[in-house]
């Protein structure tokens, strides 16, 4: 009696996730289908659909631009932050210096600053490099917040890769750039896989930076194309439109999550055991 006592209260534990988790963008799928006086409506079901709501956020503005501004600024920043975070995890975790548990606990103390604590010295930056208001001043301040999370996890995950792999490539005339390139990246899929996913949905995500540094709608990423939309008058909102625009954004989010689900709980959970 015990054991099933136990097990319904698991399941219903497990339910009552499910539903606080998935209900919040349900409803978004539900109310991207109304338009007008539908949105007043307690319905949970979307019928019946309509796909207004859709096709409007792509003709009143470059919606279809942000989308691509997004897809282009996180890919990039994935891309520069797990070229730079495995060749500086190789180095805090197979190489001995001194200092090297200070700078480690220097990059990782790095990340626990507020995004509002670097904004001013960012902006002067970005301004003093040119790059205001374009994809290469939304890249840079990305991969700036993304790196101190990608070089603690793969230095943690790399520093459980057997020492033998190593020595053997030594021994074969191996330079540290191939021994990372193709001794140890084969064996890090699931951790960089991890990483990247996180710093992709981060860097998609990411609003402060995106309103600071850009001006106009064609350089604008979708958080903050979202966010200036507007209705008719002052006190009006599109709701209908911004629910599907956050649909838009948010199912490719999803997908990617479950096609690397099991890649992901491999990366986090690595080195978690050892023997």
């Amino acid at each position: 009696m015990n054991k099933t006592i136990k097990s319904v209260l698991f399941y219903a534990l497990v339910l009552a996730v499910i539903l606080i988790s998935v209900f919040p963008f349900y409803y978004a799928v539900v109310t991207s289908f109304r338009s007008g006086t539908a949105l007043f409506s307690t319905s949970l079901w979307p019928f019946p659909v309509d796909l207004k709501n859709y096709f409007v956020i792509f003709q009143e503005q470059p919606f279809g631009t942000n989308i691509i501004n997004s897809i282009i600024v996180a890919t990039s920043v994935v891309v520069f932050s797990l070229a730079i975070a495995v060749t500086a995890s190789y180095a805090l975790a197979r190489i001995h210096f001194r200092g090297r548990g200070l700078l480690l606990m220097t990059v990782l103390s790095v990340s626990m600053f507020p995004q509002v604590a670097i904004l001013s010295g960012m902006f002067e930056l970005i301004r003093s490099l040119g790059v205001y208001n374009s994809l290469p001043g939304l890249i840079i301040p990305n991969t700036v917040l993304t790196l101190p999370f990608t070089v603690w996890v793969l230095t943690t995950f790399m520093k459980e890769l057997p020492k033998e792999l190593e020595e053997a490539a030594i021994v074969d005339g191996a330079s540290p750039l191939t021994i990372v390139v193709r001794v140890f990246m084969p064996l890090m899929w699931p951790a960089l896989v991890t990483t990247g996913l996180l710093a992709f949905i981060s860097a998609w995500n990411e609003f402060l930076f995106a309103l600071t540094f850009t001006l106009s709608n064609e350089v604008r990423t979708v958080p903050v194309a979202i966010a200036l939309m507007s209705g008719g008058s002052e006190h009006e909102l599109p709701w209908g439109n911004i629910m599907a625009a956050s649909v838009v954004v948010t199912t490719p989010i999803v997908a990617l999550v479950l096609i690397f689900q099991r890649k992901i709980v491999a990366g986090l959970t690595a080195g978690a055991v050892k023997g």
